[in-house]
């Protein structure tokens, strides 16, 4: 009898322990399942600047000069002013994205920029990163004729050492990003407009019949890696989806920093918003989440 209580007992042990051990692997795999995500948290990290145009045209975070300039062309530095100095430029309560906007009207002379210095995480020695904002016109009506940069980032020109995306200057437009190494390297001996030569076309990446309409926002996103390394590359994004990559970038990128500025608007008429510049290339979820954003990147601040 008692050798039958014994194991009963051990049985009644057993089963216990088989409980609780199951129960436990239940607890631990539900905390793997609920894993806390952090993309919000990564992308405030890879954060350099941020400007969301509803407290004014400076920027609302920024490593560097949160300050926007105003000069009357490029090699006018001792004349640029703080602030926003163009008439045919204005911030404009409730036709942005998220709140304000900036609203571009005319095709005029002069440009707007913030410093790339420290907002920008160039490197020399091996160069990434991640460029996001919004975009609203119909390119067919709204621009005048010429090509025309919704943002360019540089210390010189279009074509030596910059980023940028453009429209093409006849209708309809393509919608093209540009990452252009330093011209003596790519182009040593010019034969007519760079922005002709199919050297330089070999450079771009792009959008025939790009999604933009009157009334409607378009998110973009360029990311780069690697630039400076001898093997870059670097790509284009609509609306959270990939629409072209430039590899094997294998020209240098040599800047004199503190001449470097990211320029808003060159030519552009449209509306533009929630300006983002990261200090590393983003995943496809980061892409992802920042094209979702309810209220744009102040979210990832907030």
């Amino acid at each position: 009898m008692l050798k039958i209580q014994n194991v009963k007992c051990l049985a009644f042990t057993l089963a216990i322990s088989t409980t609780v051990l199951f129960s436990c692997k239940q607890e631990a795999s539900k905390k793997e399942e609920v894993k806390e995500d952090t993309t919000n948290a990564d992308l405030k990290e890879a954060l350099t600047l941020y400007a969301s145009f509803d407290n004014g045209v400076d920027a609302d975070f920024a490593l560097g000069d949160a300050r926007m300039y105003t000069v009357p062309n490029r090699r006018a530095r001792d004349s640029a002013q703080i602030g926003l100095h163009k008439p045919d430029i204005s911030r404009q309560a409730g036709k942005g994205k998220y709140g304000y906007g900036l609203q571009f009207t005319e095709r005029s002379r002069g440009n707007i920029y913030y410093p790339s210095e420290k907002n920008i995480a160039y490197s020399a020695d091996n160069w990434s990163g991640a460029i996001s904002f919004w975009l609203s016109l119909d390119p067919e009506t709204d621009l005048e004729p010429g090509y025309c940069d919704p943002i360019q980032i540089t210390d010189v020109s279009y074509n030596d050492a910059a980023i940028w995306v453009d429209f093409t200057k006849d209708n309809p437009r393509d919608f093209r990003l540009g990452v252009i190494g330093d011209r003596e390297i790519w182009n040593p001996n010019p034969d007519g407009p760079d922005n002709e030569n199919s050297i330089f076309h070999e450079r771009l990446t792009g959008v025939k019949n790009p999604p933009f309409d009157t009334g409607k926002w378009t998110h973009i996103l360029i990311n780069f890696s690697g630039l400076n390394t001898g093997n870059g590359q670097a790509s284009l994004y609509m609306d959270g989806e990939h629409k072209g990559t430039r590899t094997n970038i294998d020209t240098p990128f040599t800047w004199d920093l503190a001449l470097s500025n990211i320029y808003l608007g060159l030519g552009y008429i449209g509306l533009m918003d929630d300006l983002s510049i990261y200090n590393r290339s983003l995943t496809d979820k980061e892409i992802a989440t920042l094209y979702g954003l309810e209220n744009g990147v102040q979210t990832i601040l907030e």
